[in-house]
């Protein structure tokens, strides 16, 4: 590709270049491609799918006993379902998944004092999809078994006071969607707002404030890559203008794949409560899972914070679009939208009066419900109900899971496949308790820098476009990595998935990289 071409797809989306970069890698058959692009992981977790697929022969069965129509069922009979569940685990306990499912029933039962008829018979009715959702927002035992999950996971058991709403989605990315439209519908954020983003940040979170839909003004809050990827206290004090109206940030990191710290958190946590009790927090926590004692920063800005969750990476889940939405019942928001000039809130109580018998009193956790249907057709608002028992299945599955054995396999596979990837590199890499290894950010012209000195790297910078590095890797080596620029990590820098390939083609990888700055060494040295 040239050079002109190449400041063409500058413009792009790395994720659409990255189409573009595959096409170049495929055009040499003779070599296999790697994409270590996008992070979809190669595994899943099999122990709560068995699970759901023997949950479903029984829902079946459920089914068939009220009716005697051939290839017909009906719902599910509340009174005695637990009984009959004992019963039919009883009678397959030679099956995948009996096991998981008796210690999942045993939990809810005995831990979280479920009733076990309401338990299952939610479930059984929710897994043949045989009813719209109700509640919309979540089925109420899915909503609190979630709810028990994000207090372990997001909060390590020791959640900030009170409960979360939770409003479950089809996805974490139509969470962002859901939150953004109707933080825009209710005024809380208007064309024109400044709006602040932890960067380097997935590049959607970059693209969104410059729709014309929101028009936001960009503020970055800047990691420093010297300090381990944390926010330096100058970044967090930018927080403290009134005109920033809210901050949105992934937690732990993506690109750069890294938890905020203890220290960092408290720090926003106090000039929140001292200085910004208004400012509106978006935190998308996907890749919390892979930090040993990850905390959400829902942890210290509760009431100002919205939480974002999915399913996807951790249980190996992209197409099952499992997301959830989290705001503490005691908010700012709901506040906020009350303190709204009586022009606004006349137009919202318009807005919601269709859906609402006192929409004034509509928290905003419910407006977005009705949002995600465009209000009008708020009737049939709400994730599918097998995708909700699929998630409380995966819930279950940590809740039970006592010695964290799940964990320790997951993170195993990306941490393994981070030394690999850097042995072959020749580059030591810093081991750090915060730090995902679900990505690495390689930052090349430092790279070029530490191996062949500074007036090389400055050579690389000024003769080269900031997306030459990935397009020769794709076109020499038909390897496909991000642009980490187009996630406002430092230019020419690459983002790689340890998720989505096999183990041992993280050592072609490496010396992949190597050999290509080599290279471009190479041919700076027959130019001086």
């Amino acid at each position: 590709m040239k050079r002109q071409e190449e400041k063409r797809y500058e413009k792009l989306s790395p994720f659409e270049l990255k189409d573009k970069l595959i096409k170049l890698s495929k055009a040499h058959h003779e070599r296999l491609m790697l994409n270590a692009g996008r992070g979809n992981p190669n595994w899943v977790a099999v122990t709560p799918r068995e699970g759901f697929f023997l949950f479903g022969r029984f829902a079946l069965q459920e089914s068939l006993r009220v009716t005697d129509l051939p290839a017909i069922g009906g719902f599910c009979e509340r009174q005695g379902s637990g009984e009959r569940f004992k019963s039919f685990l009883k009678n397959n306990k030679e099956a995948e998944g009996t096991v998981f499912l008796q210690k999942a029933f045993d939990y809810v039962k005995d831990e979280m004092n479920i009733d076990p008829d309401d338990f299952i018979c939610e479930l059984t009715d929710a897994v043949l999809g045989n009813n719209y959702p109700v509640p919309d927002r979540m089925l109420i035992n899915c909503e609190n078994i979630v709810h028990r999950y994000l207090d372990k996971e997001m909060c390590q058991s020791s959640p900030p006071p009170g409960r979360f709403d939770l409003f479950a989605t089809e996805g974490g990315t139509a969470a962002m969607d859901y939150i953004f439209t109707s933080l825009m519908e209710n005024k809380l954020l208007h064309k024109g707002d400044k709006v602040a983003l932890g960067t380097p940040i997935f590049t959607p979170y970059i693209e969104i404030p410059k729709l014309n839909d929101y028009r936001f003004i960009e503020l970055e809050i800047k990691q420093d890559e010297n300090a381990g990827w944390q926010y330096p206290d100058s970044e967090i004090e930018k927080l403290a203008d009134p005109k920033v109206k809210a901050f949105c940030l992934v937690n732990p990191s993506n690109p750069t794949s890294v938890s905020m710290q203890p220290a960092t958190l408290g720090k926003i946590g106090s000039l929140v409560h001292k200085k910004r009790q208004d400012l509106i927090i978006i935190t998308d926590d996907v890749y919390g899972t892979f930090v040993n004692g990850f905390k959400s920063i829902v942890t210290v800005a509760p009431q100002n914070t919205i939480l974002v969750y999915s399913f996807s990476k951790y249980f190996g889940a992209t197409g099952w679009r499992l997301g959830v939405i989290g705001i503490h019942q005691n908010n700012a928001f709901d506040r906020m939208i009350a303190a709204l000039p009586l022009k606004d809130r006349k137009q919202l109580h318009e807005r919601y009066s269709t859906v609402a018998l006192n929409p004034d009193k509509m928290k905003l956790i419910d407006r977005m419900v009705a949002d995600s249907r465009s209000v009008a057709l708020h009737h049939t608002a709400g994730l599918s109900t097998p995708q909700q028992v699929q998630m409380v299945l995966f819930s279950l599955f940590c809740l039970t899971d006592r010695e964290n054995k799940y964990k320790q396999a997951a993170q195993y596979i990306v941490r393994h496949r981070i030394k690999t990837l850097y042995d072959a590199l020749g580059s030591g890499y810093a081991q750090s308790p915060y730090d995902t290894h679900y990505y690495t950010t390689i930052d090349i012209p430092k790279l070029a820098q530490e191996r062949y000195g500074e007036k090389f790297a400055s050579y690389l910078v000024k003769n080269f476009e900031p997306i030459d590095f990935v397009v020769k890797l794709a076109e020499k080596k038909s390897i496909v990595l991000m642009d980490g620029g187009g996630f406002d990590a430092p230019n020419m820098s690459v983002r790689v998935s340890l998720a989505n390939l096999p183990n041992s083609t993280y050592d072609a990888i490496g010396k992949g990289i190597s050999d290509l700055l080599e290279e471009y060494h190479n041919g700076w040295k027959s130019r001086v």
